[in-house]
Order: structure tokens, then sequence, then C-alpha cells
């Protein structure tokens, strides 16, 4: 199996966990803060894909699909155009209001498809590209894939916690 394999299954998986985390709940659901300093679902993953956003299209010289595809004005957010959450003060957690999981899960999609498009041109020898010269030692193209999968499946994990723990006060 090539790494790209593996890579392009992992990525797929937190597709079906954004599915799952976000299909059937409205707007209260989604927006629902248990603390005033906990994120919502909304923006966990509206962060995720965002970050897999970002990190895949500089990784790959490709244009964000939050910009090249109008998710920026589905969204309608009042943030930054290249906001991605990180950092992000309980204040701005607020602004990210979502009232549709087909507009989380769109997005996500939308950015699937590009990270998979991205994926399945790799060779083993581009894994060792190095994307991000900030850092040291410097970050491979390898080193940012598994990163994005870190984080994005973090987020995800959250989020479905936070859906079960809406679905269990609910009953």
């Amino acid at each position: 199996m090539h790494a790209k394999d593996i890579l392009i299954d992992a990525f797929s998986r937190i597709r079906e966990e954004v599915h799952s985390a976000v299909e059937g709940l409205g707007p209260d659901e989604l927006n629902a803060r248990p603390t005033h300093d906990s994120n919502s679902i909304s923006w966990l993953v509206w962060h995720l894909t965002r970050v897999q956003d970002d990190h895949i299209a500089d990784a790959f010289g490709l244009d964000q699909v939050w910009l090249t595809e109008d998710w920026e004005k589905r969204f309608g957010l009042d943030l930054s155009r290249r906001d991605t959450g990180y950092g992000h003060s309980s204040a701005k957690v607020a602004k990210v209001r979502v009232d549709s999981p087909d507009l989380l899960s769109g997005y996500y999609d939308a950015v699937h498809e590009q990270t998979l498009r991205a994926l399945r041109s790799l060779a083993a020898a581009d894994l060792e590209r190095v994307v991000d010269e900030r850092w040291e030692p410097p970050v491979t193209l390898g080193v940012r894939l598994v990163s994005v999968l870190s984080d994005d499946l973090q987020h995800v994990g959250q989020a479905a916690y936070l859906r079960g723990q809406l679905q269990s006060a609910a009953s």
C-alpha cells in the first residue's frame, strides 16, 4: 500500500465523522456552547475545515476552496477572509454561527474533494518536500499532512462528544 492510499483513507474517515457529527442537528444544537468559553459544533467543524483548506492549499500551491467557491460568502461570518479560527477568543468563537448542517458538511465535502485530488497526485518522494521553513526542523509535506489529520481528528472527536452531550441532556 502506498502512503498516499493511507492518507486518502484517513481523510475519508474524517469526512465520515464530520457528517456524523452534524447530520440532523438544528441551529440550537449546532451553535450550543456548554460554557461561555466552550466551542460549538459549528465552530469545531468550521475550524477543522478551514485549517484543512488553508494547509492543503498552501502545501500544494492551490487556492483555498473557502475563497474560490464562495464558501466565505455563504457562511457570511463577521471574520477576516483568511481566518481559520486559530487562537480564537471566546468572542470570536461566538461569531461562528451556522444554521444548517448542510452548510458545514457541504464546505467540508468541497475541501475534501480538493484534498483527494491533491493526494492522488502524490509520489512517495513528495512527502519529503519542505513546505514550511519557519520551524526547526523545517516541516515536510508528510509532516504537514499528519498534522492536519491530527488536528481534524481531535476537533471532529470534540464535535461528536458535544453532540452526544447535547442529545443526552435533551432526552
